[in-house]
């Protein structure tokens, strides 16, 4: 099982910058994939950016140029940072991954942190 929990939100003014982070822990063979996702209420929870580890990162075009993902594979977390912030970008993020918890199995299961609201004020 694979636990996932998000930090950094909070209320920024337009142009500002936020950091957000997400922290892994549980008991897993591997993480193949982290990333977030973003939500506000009403529509649908829409990806933010994903990283395949290992891989290059994709980012919504919405996002392109203002957010990037890093991460820190010992310590197995991952960073959104946020510059430029916008008040569309107002929304609860979710970090998301994908694991392998049993290396017999293979098997690959999704997991969602609790969200963290971040909120751009105009």
């Amino acid at each position: 099982q694979v636990q996932l929990v998000e930090s950094g939100g909070g209320l920024v003014q337009a142009g500002g910058s936020l950091r957000l982070s997400c922290a892994a822990s549980g008991s897993f063979f591997s993480i193949n994939v982290m990333g977030w996702y973003r939500q506000v209420p009403g529509k649908q929870r829409e990806l933010v950016a994903i990283m395949p580890i290992g891989g290059s990162t994709n980012y919504a075009d919405s996002v392109k140029g203002r957010f990037t993902v890093s991460k820190d594979n010992a310590k197995n977390m991952v960073y959104l940072q946020m510059s430029d912030l916008k008040p569309e970008d107002t929304a609860v993020y979710y970090c998301y991954a994908v694991a392998i918890i049993d290396k017999n199995r293979r098997a690959s299961f999704q997991y969602w942190g609790q969200g963290t609201q971040v909120t751009v004020s105009s």
